[in-house]
């Protein structure tokens, strides 16, 4: 474990407050190199049949984002899930490239645990299903959120823009959004004329 794995609950929480929940995305350039790290220590882990180890997270933290990020982005018959994505590793090695980001990031993750014990004395992993979506549909949109979920909002906001930054630098969401890259074409007939008709044009 890293120092910030000494991060007091105090400490985080001040943290969320101070930023009012949000914090800093990553760079593109940034979240490809996090991607690639993440990927490869995934692989690396699963080669000698281990799970992959957090840089950053404690044990609880990583299990919270576990669930949390696969309520944001949920298998689906398209692809799998965020976790099946390897989202987790991504977050933790993002956080361990960018330090900036800890204190609000994991300010936001007690701050969710608190406000699951405030309701139903557990924290969110133990929460059920309807219990977790009772607390996500105060904080998961901005426009009727009551004004004593703001800074829960803005940390929803910066975490699920986050997940959605570690799925689509993924492998699966390449695919899940059908990039096919720099394909060669092997024989170009020109515009297609259904894309003539709908511009309202006729091909020179």
């Amino acid at each position: 474990m890293t120092d910030s794995s000494k991060f007091s609950r105090r400490e985080v929480v001040t943290g969320l407050a101070a930023t009012a929940g949000a914090f800093l995305m990553p760079s593109a350039a940034r979240a490809t190199e996090a991607a690639k790290v993440s990927t490869a220590a995934r692989g690396a882990a699963g080669a000698v049949g281990t799970a992959y180890a957090p840089k950053i997270y404690t044990a609880h933290e990583y299990a919270t984002v576990r669930a949390l990020v696969d309520e944001v982005i949920p298998k689906d018959a398209k692809s799998g899930s965020a976790t099946d994505a390897g989202v987790p590793e991504f977050m933790d090695t993002m956080l361990d490239l960018e330090p900036n980001m800890r204190v609000a990031h994991r300010g936001g993750l007690a701050w969710l645990d608190h406000e699951c014990r405030r309701r139903y004395a557990k924290d969110f992993v133990t929460c059920t299903t309807a219990e977790r979506h009772a607390v996500l549909d105060d904080i998961a949109y901005p426009a009727k959120a009551k004004p004593e979920f703001a800074a829960g909002v803005n940390w929803f906001n910066s975490f699920r823009d986050f997940t959605a930054t570690g799925f689509f630098t993924s492998e699966m969401g390449v695919t899940d959004i059908g990039y096919m890259g720099n394909t060669p074409v092997m024989n170009w007939d020109g515009c297609p004329p259904e894309n003539y008709t709908r511009l309202g044009t006729q091909k020179p």
